[in-house]
């Protein structure tokens, strides 16, 4: 047991890409527990699309990083010092906690146990916890996909994306999905059940491969990348066809957003798009739970993880999935993890 804690600051807002220099790694001294009070060591923590958004100095659904203090993140650890007899030491935990080995959680708040024996503690916070939580939502409440409609689903290899394909297989849809690498298609075709990928790093048009891939049109798109991809997806559109509009990482480091051109799509193919925070749905979470620890227990689904070590390369982790560096779930592993096969 140590009486430091190692942290990332927040120490400088981008402007466009995210760079080095916006992080700055310090030791600090862990503070004493009052009453309530657990002491959290860190296992593993979450790198999000989302948290690009809080580096902004402006409005948005989650509140803003504040320069110079340290960042947060989802994350699961084991509690090693304890002043709260909900929470005893040796309990493992995920929640809202930071980028950091070790966080002090006044009053244990917002900290949920999990079985550690149950599933791997990444699963805790990738297929899970958020990550699969949206997927879930996202296609089963706004997607609905019908047996025998088209699912199109883009950075269908991420976080995200290779859930949602595989949910929409098992309702039995036809799956289309594109990556931004050859190996990153085949593993969503050969592991998570998707009928076809398309690298859209190396396509002449967005449009075309779209039209090649999906002959009968878009039923149902779940909307990771936005930009010039939504606006090709939008030529390609059935009518009452659903849009999930879950992110927009194309768009994040951009000064200046792309707009879209065939927005009259949208009109003509009477289509719903609707978009989603699913921390506004967490009322529906056991039966999430249900559903995906169901399919993973009967191998109807499978998962990746991207590992990086040590809370040194968080920020360089961070970096890589913004730009499509990882393959899978981006966590970071913080400390040893006595539960790992």
């Amino acid at each position: 047991m140590t009486n430091t804690t190692r942290q990332v600051i927040f120490a400088k807002r981008p402007r466009g890409w995210v760079s080095d220099d916006c992080f700055e790694i310090r030791d600090v001294a862990i503070p004493e527990l009052a009453d309530g009070d657990v002491l959290v060591r860190n296992i593993y923590m979450s790198v999000d699309p989302y948290m690009r958004g809080r580096m902004n100095d402006a409005k948005s659904y989650a509140a803003g990083f504040e320069l110079g203090k340290v960042m947060q993140c989802g994350a699961i650890g084991e509690v090693v010092k304890s002043r709260n007899d909900k929470i005893p030491e040796g309990t493992v935990v995920t929640g809202m906690l930071n980028w950091e080995t070790y966080t002090l959680v006044k009053g244990g708040d917002g900290l949920m146990p999990v079985d550690p024996k149950a599933a791997p503690l990444p699963y805790y916070i990738s297929v899970l916890g958020m990550p699969g939580f949206t997927a879930w939502y996202g296609l089963l409440k706004i997607g609905e996909p019908k047996a025998g409609e088209t699912v199109y689903v883009s950075a269908a290899s991420g976080a995200v994306g290779q859930v949602v394909g595989q949910i929409a297989k098992i309702r039995g849809a036809t799956v289309i999905g594109s990556a931004g690498s050859d190996d990153k298609c085949a593993y969503v075709t050969e592991k998570c059940g998707y009928d076809a990928c398309f690298n859209y790093k190396t396509v002449d048009s967005y449009a075309k491969a779209l039209h090649e891939h999906c002959p009968k049109g878009i039923d149902v798109y779940f909307e990771n990348v936005g930009g010039k991809m939504l606006d090709a997806v939008l030529t390609v559109l059935n009518q009452h066809s659903r849009i999930a509009l879950c992110g927009l990482i194309s768009q994040y480091n951009l000064t200046e957003p792309e707009g879209i051109k065939y927005v009259q799509s949208l009109l003509i193919n009477k289509v719903r798009l609707q978009g989603f925070i699913i921390s506004d749905h967490y009322d529906l979470f056991p039966e999430f739970v249900n559903d995906v620890a169901g399919w993973l227990k009967s191998g109807q689904m499978t998962y990746r993880l991207s590992v990086a070590e040590g809370i040194d390369n968080a920020p360089g982790a961070f970096i890589g999935m913004l730009k499509g560096e990882n393959f899978g779930k981006q966590v970071v592993k913080l400390g040893d993890d006595p539960y790992a096969a």
